[in-house]
C-alpha cells in the first residue's frame, strides 16, 4: 500500500484551503497550486490564522502551529506537484474544467502518483476516463469546514483499484478523519439524502404547509438536526445547494429541485428566516413527516443500490451533518410500518417502486 508523505492540492478556494490546513497539521507536507498564485499565498495565510486561533484557545501548541506552517509551500506550476504521493483536485464543480486538469496531471505526474477528486456531485467513474491509469484515481469528498469536519467520503470508481481505496482510507485516518467508503453514485452516501431533505423543506414552503422558521424549528424533532435546513442552506449558500440537487436529476423526479429553491438559488439570495410562534400539532406532524420522507426514501434507495453500509450512512449523518437521530437507526426505532407510512405518499406521487430495503427496517443497524 502506498504511503502518503507529500500531498499536492490543486485549487485553493474554501475546500482546498481547508484540506491543506488539515493535512499539514497532521505532519504531511503540502504543495499548493492555484492558477492565481496570490490565491495560494492567501490559503497559507488563512491556514496560519486558523492555527493561531487554535493556539489561543489551547487546542494546539504554538510549536505545532509553527511546524504545520512550515509544511505548506506554493507550487509555481502543475509540474512541481510531480514529487507528491497524492494529488487532490479541489477546483470549481465543472466537469470540463476537471477533465482537462486530469488530462494535464496525467501527463505530468509519475505513473504511481495517486490522484483524487474532491467533487461533491460529479461521477468519479466519468472523471476517471480522463486519467491515465484510472486504477489510481478515487474520490476524497471532504465536508465543510474541511479543517474541522471529521467525515471524508472515500469513493471507489468503476476502475479504482482496491489498493488505491486502502491508501485513501489510511491517509484519511492519518490526518484525523473518519472515512466512510461508498460506491460511485449520484450524491455518494451523504448528499444522496441531505439534498432531498433540504428539498422537501423547500417543497413544504411551495405548498404553503409551513414557513421557513417552522420547518427549522421542527427539524430537531424530525432528525435531531443541530440547525434546520434553511439555516444550513444559508451557511452553504442556496445556489450551491441548488447546484448539488440539480446534479441528482438522473435519479428521477423525486430529486427535482423545488420551485422556491430554484428561485432563491438562481438569484443567489439567502432564505429569510423569521421568528417562530406556536406550531399547531397537526402542522408539526406534517413537517416532521416530510423532512423524514426526504431522508428515508433516499436512504432506502441507496441501500438498495449498495452505495454505502447503514453504519457508514449513520456515521456520516451524525458527524458531517450533526443529525443526532441518524436515518438507519431512526428507521429501526420507528419500525417498518411507520417508515412505510411516511414514504408511501411519495412512492405513489412519483411512481416509484417500493424499496426492497423497507423489509429490513427494524434490523438495519443490527
Amino acid at each position: 500500500m502506498k504511503e502518503i508523505r507529500t500531498v499536492g492540492i490543486v485549487g485553493t478556494g474554501t475546500m482546498g484551503t481547508g484540506i491543506a490546513t488539515n493535512v499539514a497539521q497532521h505532519g504531511i507536507a503540502v504543495r499548493l497550486y492555484d492558477a492565481r498564485p496570490e490565491a495560494a499565498q492567501a490559503a497559507i495565510a488563512q491556514a496560519k490564522a486558523f492555527w493561531a486561533k487554535s493556539v489561543e484557545r489551547g487546542r494546539l501548541a504554538a510549536a505545532a502551529a509553527e511546524e504545520a506552517a512550515g509544511r505548506l509551500t506554493v507550487a509555481g506550476g502543475l509540474g512541481e506537484l510531480a514529487g507528491a504521493d497524492l494529488v487532490i483536485e479541489a477546483i470549481f464543480e465543472d466537469f470540463e474544467l476537471k477533465a482537462r486538469l486530469f488530462e494535464e496531471l496525467s501527463r505530468l505526474l509519475p505513473a504511481d502518483t495517486l490522484i483524487a477528486t474532491n467533487t461533491s456531485c460529479l461521477r468519479v467513474s466519468e472523471l476517471a476516463r480522463h486519467v491515465a491509469r484510472p486504477e489510481r484515481f478515487l474520490g476524497l469528498h471532504y465536508f465543510s469546514p474541511a479543517q474541522i469536519n471529521p467525515i471524508v467520503e472515500v469513493v471507489r470508481g468503476e476502475a479504482t483499484a482496491p489498493a488505491t481505496v486502502e491508501a485513501g482510507l489510511a491517509f484519511c485516518r492519518a490526518t484525523g478523519k473518519k472515512p466512510i467508503t461508498c460506491k460511485d453514485a449520484y450524491g455518494f452516501a451523504i448528499n444522496r439524502f441531505f439534498c432531498p431533505y433540504t428539498n422537501e423543506a423547500c417543497r413544504l414552503l411551495d405548498e404553503g404547509l409551513a414557513s421557513t422558521a417552522e420547518v427549522d424549528a421542527v427539524a430537531e424533532e424530525a432528525v435531531g438536526a443541530a440547525a434546520g435546513p434553511f439555516r444550513v442552506q444559508n451557511l452553504i449558500k442556496p445556489r450551491i445547494n441548488l447546484h448539488a440537487i440539480r446534479n441528482l436529476a438522473p435519479l428521477g423526479p423525486f430529486y427535482a429541485p423545488a420551485t422556491s429553491l430554484v428561485e432563491v438559488g438562481e438569484a443567489d439570495r439567502n432564505w429569510e428566516i423569521g421568528e417562530v410562534g406556536e406550531i399547531p400539532r397537526e402542522r408539526r406532524a406534517v413537517i416532521r413527516d416530510r423532512l423524514r420522507l426526504g431522508v428515508f426514501l433516499a436512504v432506502l434507495q441507496e441501500l438498495d443500490e449498495g452505495v454505502a453500509a447503514p453504519a457508514d450512512i449513520d456515521t456520516g449523518a451524525r458527524e458531517a451533518l450533526r443529525f443526532s437521530k441518524p436515518p438507519c437507526a431512526l428507521m429501526d426505532e420507528l419500525g417498518q410500518a411507520e417508515v412505510e407510512r411516511i414514504v408511501a405518499p411519495a412512492l405513489a406521487r412519483y411512481g416509484l417502486p417500493r424499496p426492497a430495503s423497507l423489509d429490513r427496517v427494524g434490523h438495519l443497524t443490527s
